[in-house]
């Protein structure tokens, strides 16, 4: 294995992905699987876990799913607790579930897409940030939090964007706290990728047409063009790099037109 192998290489890493199921999520589990990583598949959808597990394996692609309810403490505590049991440590984490209730207008925001969005966008990330990074101080580790163009741009959908904006300001906090264990930990921000998240722009010509438009690349993403970014993060290569952004958007947050 060449220098620059080595420095992208993941084997004998352990990853928990959360949202791994589909969209973001499974896009990037298939990257750290790729990358020779041993990766735990997070969803609270059992029955699209156990699809995911099975095409995985077809492919040649090895991962173990794992169901949790994210707005369940409880539920996360026993995830953590399921990892620490049956690995001791874990060496990646990527905060890839999310939810969004739409554009909700704001004068009628319903009080449970509120507590909803943030409690998987938000509180989520952080009880999962603190309960693996308990299994990652003896050896470091890399936590990966999935933020958005909400946290920079003004977008319909209050909780939304407010979970996403303290998720990237939350990082740079735990990079701060986290560092002394040589735990480092780093956002990305996708731009409009096409998932079942963003089906309601999608679906839409003239939505579609306009996301298109608003990056320099002219063109949606697909989950597959985060791969290089998640495995970059995760690995070696990236050992001096913490506290740091990184949108994955085709140019959207640059461009002036």
């Amino acid at each position: 294995m060449s220098y620059i192998e080595q420095l992208f290489s993941l084997e004998g890493k352990l990853a928990v992905v959360t949202g791994g199921s589909r969209g973001l999520g499974r896009g990037m589990a298939e990257a750290l699987l790729g990358a020779e990583a041993e990766v735990i598949l997070v969803s609270v959808d059992e029955r699209r876990l156990q699809s995911t597990e099975r095409e995985l394996s077809s492919e040649g692609l090895k991962a173990t799913s794992y169901r949790c309810d994210l707005q369940s403490v409880d539920e996360i505590e026993r995830l953590c607790d399921f990892v620490q049991q049956e690995h001791g440590r874990v060496d990646i984490l990527v905060n890839a579930a999310g939810v969004t209730s739409g554009w909700n207008e704001v004068l009628e925001y319903p009080d449970e897409a509120w507590e909803k969005t943030l409690k998987i966008n938000l509180e989520a990330p952080f009880r999962l940030c603190r309960g693996m990074a308990q299994l990652m101080t003896d050896g470091g580790g890399s936590i990966v939090n999935i933020t958005s163009l909400a946290a920079e741009r003004g977008v319909p959908d209050a909780a939304y964007s407010a979970a996403k904006g303290s998720v990237k300001s939350m990082t740079r906090s735990l990079a701060v706290s986290l560092g002394k264990y040589n735990i480092r930990v780093n956002n990305i921000g996708p731009g409009y990728i096409r998932t079942d998240m963003t089906n309601l722009s999608w679906s839409d010509p003239e939505l579609r047409e306009r996301r298109r438009q608003s990056t320099i690349l002219k063109r949606w993403g697909q989950p597959s063009d985060l791969a290089g970014t998640v495995v970059l993060l995760a690995s070696d290569a990236a050992s001096y790099i913490t506290g740091q952004d990184f949108y994955v958007d085709g140019g959207w947050l640059v461009n002036f037109d």
